[in-house]
């Protein structure tokens, strides 16, 4: 009796990992310079950027073996500086996963080792390299945008792992598992993987509904229900529901959305919406933004519930918003108007004789801090912008001045 061949128990995604270019899914826009980086006597130092799922690994993985030196794969949350020194005994090419967990301080360490050309450098990472990695070090790192993967992209996937299961799936199980997976090949693969290891019956597309209800859950974060969502929470809280504000925030949450964009919209909706009804708002949502920053999710959704119900809560102003946009339309109406010479600053004896600054009236000289004085250009003057609306502190805020007409 032959004995069976031993079971390959690595994860799907590894088994798969591409070994050629002509293997890599999706990344249309890029094959080009992949293949003259393959081609390239020496390969530069590269930073990979994208989303989960997109193939950054593996295209480290085969950039890294394409040089014909020793390279080891790291994971920044799982080494330090001390155990990363030691893995790079030996080791020419160094490929890195999620770059930007490390510290800045960290991230320091590769600047001597890459200006000497003593480590080649393959990292990789799902946040934008403006703003995780330091300027010194992304000067020394050829970036790469990998973007998320199509519909083709992620049936080509399928089709391998199909292949590699030794299952098959209707097409109507395919598009549901691949429309799931929000343009993440890992994902995919791991869906794939475990409707494979359903009993036959099971493999339905009504049964795998129902099996995988949490996919529902997930939207789409490039496509359409992505915007619907952050429309809908935005217009929730202008529209004072904090029951609806704090259930779309839940859908873009448990859906897996970034919270920073989520904070974003809030900080924008604390000063379009609330304004100076509440300027307490503006601060509050700032204060979130940096709160999720610092502690992250899954705990992140505190401060986010809080600021999403204050600002349905709050009473609403847009009375700023419409002045800009006033002021905006003015202009490109008019074009803009010479600033009236008192208020223009003389910083040379050429310009006192010009006349400017003369006349201007410093208001903390006078009872108040206040002093009537023109400051809107003659061409301009009388006209108003902003209009104060009776709504929370903002009658309050403009107790001084003159009520519109």
């Amino acid at each position: 009796m032959t004995p069976e061949a031993p079971q390959d128990r690595r994860p799907l995604a590894e088994r798969l990992r591409p070994a050629s270019l002509a293997d890599v899914a999706g990344q249309g826009h890029l094959r080009k310079k992949l293949q003259a980086y393959l081609d390239a006597p020496r390969l530069p130092s590269l930073l990979l950027f994208g989303p989960p799922g997109c193939g950054k690994s593996s295209l480290a993985l085969l950039l890294a073996a394409s040089t014909g030196r020793p390279h080891v794969r790291v994971s920044a949350p799982e080494a330090g500086l001390p155990e990363l020194r030691k893995r790079l005994q030996g080791v020419s090419v160094l490929v890195l996963d999620e770059l930007h967990r490390f510290s800045k301080a960290q991230q320091d360490f590769f600047l001597p080792v890459l200006e000497s050309g003593e480590v080649t450098l393959i990292a990789t990472t799902t946040e934008n390299p403006s703003f995780s990695i330091t300027r010194q070090l992304l000067s020394r790192l050829h970036v790469l945008k990998l973007a998320p993967l199509d519909r083709a992209a992620l049936l080509q996937v399928a089709g391998r792992a199909c292949d590699e299961l030794g299952v098959c799936f209707d097409q109507d199980i395919l598009a549901f598992l691949t429309a799931a997976s929000h343009g993440d090949a890992r994902t995919l693969l791991n869906l794939l993987e475990h409707a494979a290891s359903l009993p036959e019956d099971a493999r339905s597309l009504e049964s795998l509904q129902e099996r995988l209800p949490e996919l529902l859950l997930r939207h789409d974060k490039a496509g359409d229900s992505h915007y619907e969502l952050a429309s809908a929470l935005i217009k929730s809280i202008r529209g004072s529901d904090p029951d609806a504000a704090v259930y779309y925030l839940a859908c873009l949450l448990t859906g897996g959305e970034d919270p920073r964009f989520v904070c974003r919209r809030l900080v924008l909706s604390a000063s379009e919406d609330v304004g100076l009804a509440d300027p307490q708002a503006l601060p509050l949502a700032v204060a979130c933004l940096q709160a999720v920053e610092s502690i992250g999710m899954p705990e992140g959704f505190i401060p986010l519930a809080q600021t999403a119900v204050y600002l349905a809560l709050a009473p609403k102003s847009n009375s700023t918003y419409l002045a800009y946009h006033a002021a905006q339309a003015h202009l490109k109406k008019h074009g803009p108007a010479p600033v009236p010479l008192h208020l223009r600053n003389a910083a040379t004896a050429l310009q006192k004789e010009w006349g400017f600054g003369k006349g201007y009236k410093y208001p903390h000289n006078f009872p108040g801090a206040w002093v009537e004085q023109q400051y809107l250009p003659d061409a301009v003057a009388g006209t108003r912008f902003y209009h104060a609306k009776d709504q929370g502190a903002e009658p309050s805020l403009n107790g001084w001045s003159e009520p519109d007409e």
